[in-house]
């Protein structure tokens, strides 16, 4: 597993989801917010993870924005600007993994077990062969990094070094 040093990121930064290919190298970063983020929120925040990509780790080729509407993936060029993105709707997914998703109040914690789900389900098909989004990851390219990898959330992240 390669070494991050997340204290010297802007803003003491660490993601809530941190998705490994199957070499460990780092494919994905994963921002999770259980609430509707209004447009200019949105806007912010996904700014915000792309800055968070560039001084964090040059080459981590994909984002992910999850609040409880939306989840925005995008992947980046080497100058860190957003070269695919694709939007999901959040239900339509995480309801796969919790038929009653929509009908409860979703905190930080259970968002994040959903999503860390979903991925898993993406990486080794525990769930369905063909889970929910496969298609759309196939276009931008995510889906091939995803296969045999390993999520990582912020309790294994360690002081400064993944484990």
């Amino acid at each position: 597993m390669e070494l991050i040093n997340f204290s010297d990121s802007p803003q003491k930064y660490r993601p809530d989801i941190l998705f490994t290919n199957k070499n460990e190298d780092i494919v994905l970063l994963v921002e999770i917010k259980s609430k509707k983020l209004e447009p200019s929120l949105k806007k912010n925040a996904m700014f915000q993870l792309t800055t968070y990509l560039e001084n964090i780790k040059k080459n981590i080729p994909f984002g992910m924005l999850v609040d409880l509407e939306e989840i925005n993936i995008f992947s980046l060029t080497e100058e860190q600007n957003i070269k695919d993105s694709i939007s999901l709707k959040t239900n339509d997914i995480l309801s796969t993994y919790d038929s009653e998703f929509s009908q409860k109040r979703i905190f930080d914690f259970y968002l994040e077990t959903l999503v860390k789900s979903w991925l898993r389900d993406l990486s080794y098909h525990w769930h369905s062969e063909t889970p929910p989004g496969y298609h759309e990851l196939i276009k931008i390219g995510l889906l091939p990094l995803l296969e045999g990898g390993h999520t990582y959330i912020q309790e294994n992240l360690g002081v400064d070094t993944l484990h």
